[in-house]
């Protein structure tokens, strides 16, 4: 019979790893032993990455332009304070699942809360997707979908937008049926688009398939319609809310997912423990306390972006894809995408988005809509930039 090794014990020293050098500037191993170790299907991905420089006007990301009030602050960072900082937070925060449910009309039952909605993203596709499990979503869309439905093994199916960006549901549903895919994501509005569901386009894909849908309302506080009353017709619907947008909340990372009770309590297993830190607990509470303040703020962007897209649309050069969220895809016509995005930067202080490095996004930018002082100096800057040639010399 033979004898199972020994394991190593402090009594039985392991040997030492050779080290040639110690010195921060020494040359590293070879990677290749490690990376054999990744599944090929996630070196296949592409990161998400993305470079942010520093700018005088920052509208890259569809951040919120104002930050919370400093008496807004000042309350969460008491009430953080007050908490016992040696003790993990809430493992399942009740009272705020409570205050979330009855600001969006839905159950606690049915809230997951997540560090930002990204992380629920996450947790709703590692519950659900299998080996080659098919996850379907429009193109072009929120870029992490293809990432984490690849890193977790599925397939990701894009079905395109219309020609100007639009929705075609039919499309959807048809790919749903061909690759009997088990998720639906759609984001709405979506990014990097802008566009919006129609009216009924969720109730239609859950009539005329059996998938789940999981629909990512991060920018819906802006405009388009809302999955949230469809909770109560079916439980194959997911959908996800974050308060990076519209309450301005981006660097505290907060989001929830609202489903059935019994499919919430599935995605809660998709999640880590104590996921959401206390401090940004407490901000979750302030903000629910002063929804007024937020969702006047909201209305300020809304009226913003509405006064600068007719103004945006009448610059030669460029064409305004309609846009329901705080921020708006142009397509540049009469300059490459790349030579406008340098210029806003270098010469104006701007940072857009160049999304135009994909074939579908082709010469394409996207803006954040800022403050109207931003705006009016979006406009002052591509009017320069796509003026004749006649007119600037």
């Amino acid at each position: 019979m033979s004898r199972q090794p020994t394991p190593a014990t402090p009594s039985t020293p392991l040997r030492p790893i050779a080290r040639e050098s110690t010195g921060p500037g020494d040359a590293l191993p070879d990677g290749a032993e490690g990376l054999a170790s990744v599944k090929p299907g996630v070196r296949a991905q592409a990161a998400y990455a993305l470079r942010a420089p520093v700018a005088r006007r920052k509208l890259n990301q569809n951040e919120c332009p104002h930050d919370l009030p400093p008496d807004l602050k000042r309350a969460v960072l008491d009430r953080a304070a007050a908490a016992p900082w040696q003790r993990y937070p809430e493992f399942v925060p009740v009272h705020l699942a409570e205050r979330l449910a009855a600001h969006y009309g839905w159950v606690p039952e049915g809230v997951v809360v997540g560090n930002g909605s990204n992380e629920l993203i996450q947790a709703t596709l590692a519950v659900v997707l299998a080996q080659d499990d098919a996850v379907v979503a429009p193109s072009p869309t929120f870029s992490l979908y293809r990432l984490l439905t690849g890193v977790l093994g599925g397939r990701y199916v894009p079905v395109p937008l219309g020609s100007r960006f639009e929705y075609d549901v039919d499309r959807i549903v048809e790919a749903v049926a061909r690759e009997r895919a088990k998720v639906v994501v759609l984001n709405s509005p979506n990014n990097p688009t802008g566009s919006a569901l129609p009216e009924g386009a969720v109730e239609r894909i859950l009539a005329e398939t059996g998938a789940l849908v999981v629909c990512d309302e991060a920018y819906q506080d802006f405009g388009g319609p809302t999955a949230i009353p469809l909770l109560r017709r079916s439980s194959r619907v997911v959908v996800l809310r974050t308060f990076s947008k519209a309450m301005g909340m981006a660097g505290l990372r907060f989001g929830m997912a609202l489903a059935h009770p019994e499919v919430a309590r599935e995605l809660a297993k998709g999640k880590l423990p104590y996921n959401v830190n206390l401090v940004t607990l407490a901000a979750a509470e302030v903000a629910l306390e002063n929804a007024e303040t937020f969702a006047a703020r909201t209305r300020e962007i809304v009226e913003t972006r509405d006064r600068f897209l007719p103004r945006l649309a009448r610059l030669p050069g460029l064409e305004v894809i309609p846009t329901a969220a705080n921020f708006v895809l142009i397509r540049c016509r009469a300059r490459p995408a790349s030579q406008v995005f340098r210029r806003l930067y270098d010469d104006h202080g701007i940072l857009v988005r160049d999304v135009s490095n994909t074939s579908d996004l082709a010469e394409c930018l996207r803006i954040s809509i800022g403050t109207e002082d931003d705006m009016d100096a979006v406009l002052g800057a591509l009017g320069q930039i796509f003026a004749p040639e006649s007119e600037v010399r």
